[in-house]
């Protein structure tokens, strides 16, 4: 029996939807969605098996021109995408027109792998528009098979998924075929404590955060978790937690309800609140979070 095995990279502007369209492909919620720019800080790797074939899906930041030392370790990510993929998908909405990095656009359109080009968020627009749009990526990557997909909608997402096993290369697994994902379950935990805050507060919080977790303790029937809510001024301290500590509360029992139905378990859950001047900007902390991979 013929076994295909690849890397199939997502990558483009921020805000397209490419965690969507990931978890979409994989079946399951491991990337976090909220309507913020730079909510994907890392890369992370989402595995469908199959007896004939392994995906390794990847989500990655959205590309951006990067402003400080968080920013530029997100676009190492997208760059070791871009070098490793097997199949590249270059995800546009119907609104835009460039890549924000021309230096990576260059990379795509030059690419000697196969290139889809997803223009999503169709429902947003009409089909003259979407005519218009698919001509115009049609010409601006030559080298790439366009489809039109709503992510959200899951319109498409079939057939964007059959073109990418007929492309894979053959070969054997890259994982043990049980496997969902690279990433431990704190990184999960973090993820979904750090998609609370991004949904609930404004301005720069979101950014200035960080989360780590301290303690993970599966029990039979339960999960025992404390967690560490980094910030980089004393201000945002006051703000994470609320008046009587009422916006911290709201945090930890959303993501404890989020947490339970990833884990399939009870969820305990405690949250802390501690100052880390200057965190994005830190390489030797950016590495003990996971951001730095030299």
């Amino acid at each position: 029996m013929i076994h295909k095995a690849g890397f199939v990279n997502i990558i483009g502007n921020p805000n397209v939807g490419k965690s969507t369209l990931m978890n979409a492909l994989v079946g399951e919620k491991l990337s976090i969605i909220t309507p913020k720019a730079q909510t994907t800080r890392h890369r992370i790797l989402g595995i469908v098996n199959h007896d004939e074939y392994q995906i390794v899906f990847s989500d990655t930041p959205g590309i951006i021109k990067p402003a400080y030392e968080l920013q530029t370790s997100m676009m190492d990510f997208v760059k070791s995408a871009l070098d490793d993929a097997d199949v590249l998908i270059y995800m546009v909405e119907v609104g835009e027109t460039a890549l924000k990095n021309e230096a990576f656009f260059n990379k795509i359109i030059n690419s000697k792998i196969p290139v889809i080009l997803l223009l999503n968020k169709i429902d947003k627009s009409n089909k003259e528009e979407v005519d218009r749009k698919i001509a115009y990526w049609r010409q601006k990557v030559p080298n790439s098979f366009v489809y039109v997909i709503s992510a959200l909608e899951k319109f498409n997402v079939d057939a964007v998924f059959y073109k990418i096993i007929e492309l894979l290369p053959e070969g054997p697994p890259f994982y043990p075929k049980d496997q969902l994902t690279d990433k431990p379950e704190r990184f999960f935990v973090n993820e979904k404590i750090r998609e609370k805050i991004l949904t609930h507060y404004k301005k720069e919080i979101p950014y200035s955060v960080e989360v780590e977790t301290e303690s993970f303790i599966e029990e039979e029937n339960l999960v025992r978790i404390r967690s560490i809510i980094m910030v980089e001024r004393d201000t945002q301290k006051g703000i994470i937690i609320g008046h009587k500590g009422s916006a911290i509360k709201r945090v930890g029992a959303e993501a404890r309800k989020d947490l339970e139905r990833f884990f399939q378990k009870k969820v305990f859950i405690e949250l802390y609140v501690k100052v880390n001047k200057n965190w994005r900007s830190d390489k030797n902390q950016l590495k003990r979070f996971g951001y730095n991979q030299n």
